[in-house]
């Protein structure tokens, strides 16, 4: 595992405190899973996962993708049309999982 220095960027600040229990949930399992420098609560549900906001490369995506498939049965594909969308933000990746947990 790496540690990763974040930096919020204050133009997402003002959305950090507004997440979801699962949205919460899935920040908490992110920050664990890939050592983040950033407590739960400064997570912005809105920022970018990949870049600025949370910073995160395709390394990083690979190893959060199989916490989530292990923490919530869900499989996320590399080869899926949608992983712009689903990957997108804190937000989408949530609304993506709770949609496949339903079926």
């Amino acid at each position: 595992m790496h540690t990763k220095a974040i930096s919020t960027a204050a133009s997402h600040e003002s959305n950090a405190g507004a997440m979801t229990d699962d949205e919460r949930a899935l920040a908490t399992l992110i920050v664990q899973t890939l050592n983040l420098e950033i407590p739960v609560a400064e997570v912005d549900p809105e920022a970018p996962l990949y870049g600025d906001g949370l910073g995160l490369d395709s390394i990083d995506i690979l190893e959060m993708s199989l916490a989530i498939s292990k923490a919530y049965g869900v499989q996320l594909r590399s080869d899926e049309p949608d992983n712009g969308t689903i990957y997108r933000s804190l937000r989408s990746l949530n609304a993506h999982i709770q949609a496949r947990r339903a079926k």
